[in-house]
């Protein structure tokens, strides 16, 4: 299967043991493993697709922590770097009645932020690969150079590079600091998972169909639009559809999106797509529809359970609740 690697941070998540209070209120909180893109490898490989983390963390007791936990979900952590020099970063969350989410970071800069360009080796790409970030990595110096060191010997390898922006204002300096970094990215980009919040924001307009006809100019070949508990939508150079979500009783939205990202990246690597076939497969309805439905069925079944990687599913999960009732 297609080595998936999953580029950026992995941090602890703080999450409140009662939902419906702000960080002022909350008194109890539960130790959980977190990070979009950790949470993404660890979706990946819980689906018993071919996991990796590329990444660094403190070597300090959160960090080991973090370690044990990618491996325990069977993530490979071949890429995954330890330094004394930054510690782990913490996230504080609350939750509020429907498991909507407010942060407070901590770090500054945090072990995942210094990961280097000299660190990241070439020898992780043979081709045959898919290559994943968000934009959390971008909002400091040193993990931008890697993060765009990442994506260029990525693409000169010919693998596929997939991008969630998961935008956290409270990691940048202004908006226009968000834009005027991300935007010049998207004609790297072949894969893209975006909310229609952050459409909305990057593009400073609310037509969804004018700013994604601006990206699929760029040259990226299938992009979702997610949409919460409303599912969401698909476009690519010839096909569009609307996916519809299951209806599920949320607890907490933690790593719902990062779950979604790990089933749309496992059912395209389960694929053989390549470069130079990619617009074949994105020109099949009924795939993406199934594709898509499965990645709407991963986000609904985590927000049941409260945390990221605890609450990721399996293949036999998804596969039984997608069953007619």
């Amino acid at each position: 299967m297609k080595k998936i690697i999953s580029f950026g941070e992995a941090l602890i998540d703080f999450i409140p043991t009662e939902n419906g209070l702000g960080l002022t209120k909350v008194e109890t909180f539960k130790r959980n493993p977190g990070g979009a893109p950790a949470n993404v490898a660890v979706a990946v490989a819980k689906l018993g697709g071919n996991s990796y983390f590329a990444g660094k963390i403190g070597d300090d007791s959160f960090g080991h922590f973090l370690s044990d936990c990618l491996k325990g979900y069977n993530v490979n952590t071949e890429y995954l770097l330890f330094t004394k020099k930054a510690k782990t970063a913490l996230a504080f969350v609350s939750l509020n009645e429907t498991g909507e989410r407010d942060f407070q970071f901590y770090g500054s800069p945090s072990a995942d932020m210094i990961f280097s360009a000299e660190e990241v080796d070439e020898s992780w790409f043979s081709g045959n690969e898919i290559f994943h970030f968000c934009s959390n990595s971008l909002s400091y110096h040193v993990s931008r150079k890697a993060t765009e060191k990442g994506m260029e010997v990525a693409k000169q390898k010919g693998a596929l590079i997939s991008f969630d922006p998961n935008i956290r204002f409270p990691f940048w300096t202004s908006h226009e600091d968000v834009r005027s970094t991300i935007l010049p990215l998207f004609s790297s980009v072949d894969i893209l998972k975006i909310s229609e919040e952050e459409l909305s924001f990057l593009f400073e307009e609310d037509n969804e169909k004018k700013s994604v006809e601006k990206l699929l100019n760029l040259g990226i070949s299938l992009i979702v639009v997610t949409k919460g508990n409303q599912g969401c939508s698909y476009y690519t150079s010839s096909i569009s559809n609307d996916i519809s979500a299951p209806v599920v009783k949320t607890v907490d939205t933690t790593g719902a999106g990062d779950a979604f990202v790990g089933g749309l990246l496992y059912q395209l690597a389960l694929l053989s797509i390549q470069k130079e076939n990619i617009h074949g497969y994105f020109n099949d309805r009924k795939t993406l529809d199934n594709i898509l439905q499965f990645s709407n069925a991963c986000g609904a079944i985590t927000t049941t359970e409260r945390g990221a990687m605890t609450a990721l599913p399996s293949v036999e999960s998804i596969n039984e609740f997608l069953q007619p009732q």
